[in-house]
């Protein structure tokens, strides 16, 4: 990238422009156009890391409701309830927001319930007819965790996920949110799972991100005051690398709908630690391509990433 490269003063952080055959499901859903999206569904086949991005996307589409109540209405397809409660489930957890729960009201809590009850209603029809069906069972993770079912419930869920598709990164990535402190969990668990799936993965597989994510949130959770100093340590720094080592530094890699989001969980975890010479190749990998999480933590999020591949690329 030259100094003049616009790149280099914005971020993109749209997954349409960061994954361009996205844009057709996303124009389909807009355009109230259910057989267009049933027969992208049907191109992804069995990629089930791909369909779980594809359904977030779907999820994600504000009103889209309305055209998957009435998808499900003509349809009833296991897809069309599947992504009906996808969507019922962001709607809960935009009334709930993001915040810990001692900053959200008793009536954001009900309201998020309820509308996390109507998704679960769809799922266990979905995972009763079709007990494979990988979307469903990544949505019931969520569910679980809102819900508050607790960690052997979700264990459970996502027990039944791996029956079919073991290395179904967006259920592990689900799944160790649950195991974090902050959702009751623990810091053994979460980093014992996040370790286990990578070393059960073939090499080159998305599942390293989970490790750099377990230190990611064991970062955020360290001061309540702004981000603390876990992730400078050089123990923190070669876990971190030897995790990429197993995943997106692998010849065997093979970068799909999660490239974007593998290489910003490693970008994040280096250079919010201050690794800025190592955190490099990653953002190079990026170029503008940013996600939510992990710039978004602490302030805006644009702003996070810019500052942090600038660094990054001086030294590196």
């Amino acid at each position: 990238m030259s100094p003049t490269d616009p790149d280099l003063i914005r971020a993109e952080f749209d997954l349409c422009r960061q994954i361009p055959s996205l844009v057709d499901l996303r124009t389909a859903v807009r355009g109230n156009d259910w057989d267009t999206v049933e027969a992208y569904f049907d191109f992804l086949g069995d990629d089930e890391d791909e369909r779980a991005v594809a359904a977030n996307l779907v999820a994600d589409l504000s009103a889209s409701e309305r055209f998957l109540e009435r998808a499900v209405a003509d349809r009833g397809s296991p897809l069309a309830r599947t992504l009906l409660a996808a969507r019922y489930i962001v709607v809960g957890w935009d009334i709930r927001s993001s915040y810990t729960a001692q900053h959200v009201s008793r009536d954001q809590f009900q309201s998020f319930h309820a509308w996390l009850r109507r998704a679960e209603q769809l799922l266990i029809g979905v995972c009763a007819e079709e007990p494979a069906f990988a979307l469903a069972w990544m949505s019931r993770l969520t569910t679980a965790r809102g819900l508050e079912l607790g960690a052997s419930e979700a264990r459970r869920r996502y027990d039944r996920l791996a029956e079919h598709h073991p290395h179904h990164i967006q259920g592990q990535i689900l799944l160790l949110q649950q195991l974090c402190p902050k959702w009751g969990g623990r810091w053994e668990d979460a980093f014992g799972f996040a370790r286990a799936c990578m070393d059960a993965a073939p090499a080159g597989s998305h599942a390293g991100r989970l490790v750099a994510q377990a230190h990611l949130e064991r970062w955020l959770d360290s001061s309540d005051d702004g981000p603390g100093d876990y992730l400078r340590p050089a123990e923190v720094r070669d876990d971190v690398l030897a995790a990429a080592g197993r995943s997106v530094r692998h010849p065997d890699y093979r970068p799909g709908f999660h490239w974007v989001g593998d290489h910003n969980d490693f970008a994040g975890a280096l250079s919010l630690g201050g690794h800025h010479r190592e955190a490099a190749p990653y953002f190079r990998t990026l170029g503008n391509k940013a996600t939510e999480t992990p710039w978004g933590y602490w302030g805006d999020r644009e702003v996070q990433f810019l500052k942090h591949r600038r660094r990054a690329l001086a030294k590196g």
